[in-house]
């Protein structure tokens, strides 16, 4: 068999049957190839900012990697932004990106670029497949890379893909997270006895990502006074009644710096010591006080739920969690704003949803206004940047069939990767996407001012208003085939998400905020 298909059927075996892919002609025999292998489900996307975005909500939700198909360095540049946001957000995730032949490439071809040291600058694993024979085993450890958290990205030159004399191969074993040392458990129990002031245990990873951490961190909260926050944008969040009120620590740098100030311990689980995204004038580069002493109970990659556990039988054997209770605010009337598009979404959030966040500043209200809903899933951006809305709910879609997806899209950065509309049509993905219209870069006009270049001048103003033509969220949705209505009232936006979440497929309401 050729390279192409032992790769395919490599990673099949090993558990990676889903690839989404924007190819080109070194990548063609392994286009070919997905005929002989049916179990791999190839799904096209027209950017490859929307391959690797999907590729990161597949894996968030699975649990396990998904694969792209890439074009050259070029392709791989293309999706680069959400590659980095899977980096950051510990996304396991498989690249397979095509190269020239090995005798084409001392030619210098147009497309010729150094794959492995752009792929470097994202991925926790790289390697090139030398030969037909090398490609299965360097496909088992991609998986098995890839499978501990991390970018791994195998480049494949064209006559490697199509050259026959590979075979497949079996599986690598993945170790499992490894679990925090008793020593540490027990000294940050001394830290929570102490009484020496203001705790807070400060979550992410693993952690927010399921019940279990959850609710023991809760348990300690509950013995001990410690107060309970997490990353700003943790990759999954498990959310709803029946779970605690997690705090998210705020994004903009002065609420974070209130939000942790007299803190005299901060006790990581799953999470890294919080820093904020930008340097600001005058303002210190993390929210952590002056005094404030940070101890590591989990690290990213360990096993922050069972060390929470461990620690809530030392620390709270007995201690009942405070949980949420199933409530919903009542259906606003009136005006469309983010505060009231927030409690639309949160009176009609559907059970085991998949809420995807890329609201940015329209998402005023979401995460207390959803907090009493049914159980669901939250998946924010973990990067920054932008762009990764509307691919990570094309993912999480696949991923999770029977759950509907919403997606809660800003509108400057649904235009990042608007072609993601294609592929739900395209798929039949049943995900509902709210566009959070406010007709500007809202966030880069609080950052304008932040940074403490605050100008009237109309010059600047241009560059973050989104006017001139407006965007017609609605002819760009039903142009690629999705249906698409326009909400100017909490009444409507109402009654068009009912609708849209009765109907299977995808939708989109365009909902068009009050202008300040």
């Amino acid at each position: 068999m050729n390279g192409a298909q032992a790769l395919i059927r490599t990673l099949v075996t090993a558990g990676v049957d889903v690839c989404f892919a924007n190819p080109g002609t070194s990548e063609m025999h392994f286009v070919a190839a997905l005929d002989d292998v049916p179990e791999m489900r190839a799904v096209l996307t027209l950017f490859e900012g929307v391959a690797t975005g999907a590729a990161d909500g597949y894996a968030r939700m699975a649990g396990r990697p998904a694969a792209t198909l890439l074009h050259l360095g070029p392709g791989m540049g293309n999706g680069l932004a959400n590659l980095h946001n899977a980096r950051r957000g510990r996304t396991p995730m498989v690249n397979v990106v095509g190269d020239h032949s090995r005798s084409h490439k001392r030619l210098d071809a147009p497309l010729e670029s150094d794959i492995d040291a752009v792929a470097g600058t994202v991925s926790g694993w790289v390697r090139r497949s030398l030969t037909p024979a090398d490609v299965a085993a360097d496909a088992t450890e991609a998986v098995a890379a890839a499978s501990r958290g991390t970018v791994a990205t195998l480049v494949l030159p064209a006559d490697v893909s199509w050259e026959d004399g590979a075979e497949t191969a079996e599986p690598l074993q993945v170790r499992a997270a490894p679990h925090v040392s008793p020593s540490v458990i027990e000294e940050v129990a001394g830290v929570l006895s102490a009484d020496d002031g203001p705790t807070v245990l400060f979550l992410g990873g693993d952690v927010m990502a399921g019940e279990e951490g959850q609710l023991a961190a809760a348990r300690i909260a509950a013995a001990t006074g410690a107060r309970l926050m997490s990353e700003t944008f943790p990759a999954r969040t498990v959310r709803g009644a029946g779970l605690p009120d997690v705090t998210r620590l705020p994004y903009p740098p002065e609420m974070a710096i209130a939000a942790l100030a007299g803190t005299r311990h901060l006790v990581l689980a799953g999470a890294q010591s919080p820093v904020h995204f930008f340097g600001y004038p005058g303002v210190p580069g993390h929210p952590v006080p002056e005094g404030c002493t940070v101890h590591v109970l989990s690290e990213p990659g360990e096993d922050g739920a069972a060390a929470l556990v461990a620690l809530a039988e030392v620390a709270a054997p007995d201690a009942a969690p405070a949980l949420l209770e199933a409530a919903r605010p009542e259906l606003p009337a009136g005006e469309l704003t983010p505060r009231t598009m927030a409690a639309v979404v949160g009176a009609l959030l559907p059970d085991r949803a998949i809420v995807v966040d890329e609201a940015l500043t329209s998402g005023v209200g979401l995460n207390e206004l959803t907090s009493g809903a049914p159980r669901h899933d939250w998946l924010a951006l973990t990067g920054g940047a932008i762009g990764d809305g509307l691919p990570m709910a094309a993912g999480a879609a696949i991923a999770c069939p029977d759950r509907p997806v919403v997606g809660i899209q800003a509108d400057g950065s649904a235009m990042y990767t608007i072609s993601a509309l294609w592929t739900y049509a395209r798929e039949q993905l049943d995900v509902t996407t709210i566009v959070c219209n406010n007709g500007s870069y809202a966030i880069l006009e609080h950052e304008l001012s932040r940074v403490g270049a605050a100008s009237d001048g109309k010059r600047a103003a241009q560059l973050l208003d989104l006017g001139g033509p407006d965007l017609d969220f609605v002819a760009l949705a039903t142009g690629m085939g999705v249906p698409a209505t326009r909400a100017t009232t909490a009444e409507e936006l109402a009654e068009q998400l009912r609708t849209a979440l009765a109907e299977p497929g995808p939708h989109l309401i365009d909902a068009v905020l009050a202008r300040g």
